[in-house]
């Protein structure tokens, strides 16, 4: 039997039921009236924002998606804006992806940023997300949002927040705009719109982002003939990337490109995969069967927003192989750094940047080409945030393990767009050269040892859920490993109280970025394991990273079958399996 609701959240239910919220609104909420256990989970709480901006499922209540807390957060920026900007002509850019509900929840944006006084370019349809942080700056627009939930359920959408240098919001933007929005009551809410104020945008932006994609996408003069040797499989997962990378691809000059047609339709119930996320192998599926019919050599599909991308790649049996975030990372990146180096544009001065949950392996590679691997917390606002700090530094390319990657600075978010040009440029290359992208990963594990990392996500919903993760993490912070898999714990980086324990030699050390959940345990065999709840889902994520030496090629796969086993006795020790 469910437990009685506090007094607070009979109060936010009983606002819910005043005249400023519409019929429907009140309806959901009396038809929910004898489910307790549904309502305190829509009012116990209100979104926050996280490390991808607000993102919940979708429905009626201060910890969901909907008119209201859309207004009210939209109302509370339009507020900050007109403060911080003062007199000048306040502009702002609205995108929206393929979910329920994300086109009249942009218009409804759109309407409240215009009530304010702000004047509005909203896309016409659905948009990729890499194509709103471009035209914030296309625009000289102070701001920017998309409408979308990236790769979760299709019950969930979300609001992302973009500042004028097209990177999502980041501190101390984010903090303020919090408060005046938690100051805000719903009625402060301004939902009529000034029309004359909002402008339709779509084909004019479309062409100027796709040649910027082409433009940045590194393409090599050495790959040009070979393009259209290069065989193609693209699925967008009924995403946005269907109104941008296949045009992108043919502008570059790959015509031998086949999309999984049963997929290319945007549908908010993303109808063909049990989740849209390129992370999860079977989300890639149809693509792979397409790939093995026509003997593709490369396949990439996109999460339904456009930012993230997978992809599978040829092996040295012939069979197609899923590469993992981590994978893909070191390979654009050793890629964009060899073209930086024939360009001769290598100089010490230039940077990478990455998260506290990606592979160790980057900071080595940079390392070798004199260039800075800059390390942030996870989220590419963070990324982009290092490009603004830097304005004096060379800004190459930057990943994260969650199948995100940024070419250069011209898009200030993860990109697969261009992302997907680049992979496509180093398959064209490596084929061009006898060997293949597989090969070329390869190549660079025997320079700098293979890495092995793997996620796990472990899902507890609602406001108990909340809680058993919150317990979680302060269990290991109070009791904390003393070793893992039988090698001891010489380092503990607790990012919340940003202090870096040295074990050996107790001694202790700050961490200098920004506080976050986050802890990390590294062991003196080099082993790593990160925790860290989830900004956006109801997860708490274990990354383990394992490596060792690859003296050669040849060894590759019973080096990698010894790591995988590695990472299977540290999940077993931890009781994770």
């Amino acid at each position: 039997m469910a437990s009685p609701l506090s007094s607070e959240i009979k109060n936010k239910i009983s606002n819910w039921q005043q005249d400023f919220f519409d019929q429907e609104t009140k309806d959901e909420i009396t038809k929910l009236q004898d489910n307790l256990e549904e309502l305190e989970d829509r009012f116990y709480k209100d979104l926050e924002f996280g490390t991808g901006g607000m993102r919940g499922v979708m429905g009626v209540g201060t910890n969901r998606i909907n008119k209201y807390t859309l207004g009210k957060n939209t109302q509370g920026l339009s507020n900050y804006l007109k403060k911080l900007f003062n007199e000048e002509k306040l502009k702002v850019a609205i995108a929206f992806d393929c979910r329920h509900n994300s086109k009249s929840f942009a218009k409804i944006v759109a309407n409240v940023f215009s009530a304010n006084d702000i004047e509005v370019f909203l896309f016409e349809d659905l948009r990729a997300t890499p194509e709103l942080s471009f035209t914030v700056k296309y625009l000289n627009c102070q701001c920017g949002i998309v409408l979308t939930a990236s790769h979760n359920p299709p019950e969930y959408n979300g609001y992302k927040v973009y500042w004028k240098d097209g990177g999502q919001l980041v501190p101390p933007h984010d903090k303020a705009i919090i408060k005046i929005i938690n100051n805000l009551d719903y009625t402060d809410i301004n939902f009529e719109a000034n029309e004359t104020l909002i402008h339709m945008i779509g084909a004019d932006v479309d062409n100027v982002f796709i040649n910027a994609a082409v433009e940045n996408g590194v393409l090599n003069q050495n790959s040009l003939e070979n393009r259209d040797e290069l065989t193609i499989v693209f699925t967008s997962l009924h995403g946005t990337s269907i109104t941008a990378v296949p045009e992108t691809l043919r502008r570059a000059g790959y015509k031998n490109v086949h999309i999984v047609k049963e997929q290319a339709l945007p549908n908010g119930d993303f109808t063909t995969v049990k989740s849209p996320n390129p992370e999860e192998p079977e989300a890639l599926k149809m693509a792979l069967e397409l790939a093995e019919k026509i003997n593709a050599d490369i396949v990439i599909g996109t999460d339904p927003d456009c930012d993230r991308l997978g992809i599978a790649v040829r092996n040295n049996n012939g069979e197609l192989t899923i590469l993992n975030g981590n994978q893909t990372m070191v390979i654009m990146t050793k890629f964009l750094l060899d073209q930086w180096k024939d360009d001769g544009k290598i100089n010490g001065n230039q940077f990478v940047g990455s998260t506290i949950v990606s592979t160790p392996m980057l900071p080595k590679l940079t390392a070798a080409y004199n260039v800075d691997c800059k390390i942030g917390l996870t989220g590419f606002k963070w990324i982009a945030k290092m490009i603004e700090e830097h304005p004096n530094m060379d800004f190459v390319g930057g990943g994260e393990e969650s199948f995100g990657f940024m070419v250069g600075d011209f898009v200030r978010d993860k990109d697969a767009v261009t992302s997907t040009l680049l992979a496509c440029e180093i398959a064209a290359l490596t084929k061009a050269n006898g060997s293949s992208f597989f090969n070329a990963l390869i190549d660079l594990y025997t320079i700098h040892g293979l890495f092995k990392e793997r996620l796990v996500s472990i899902i507890k919903k609602g406001k108990t859920g909340a809680q058993e993760i919150q317990k979680l993490m302060d269990e290991a912070r109070t009791s904390p490993p003393i070793k893992i898999n039988g090698s001891s714990v010489i380092k503990i980086d607790d990012y919340q109280s940003s202090i870096s324990q040295n074990t050996t030699t107790s001694t202790a050390s700050s961490i200098n970025i920004p506080k976050a959940n986050v802890l990390i345990f590294t062991t003196e065999d080099g082993s790593r394991i990160a925790l860290r709840p989830s900004g956006t889902e109801p997860k708490i994520k274990y990354y383990i990273s394992v490596n060792k030496t690859l003296k050669i090629a040849s060894e590759f796969e019973s080096v990698e079958l010894e790591l995988e086993a590695k990472i299977n006795e540290i999940l077993k020790a931890m009781n994770l399996e």
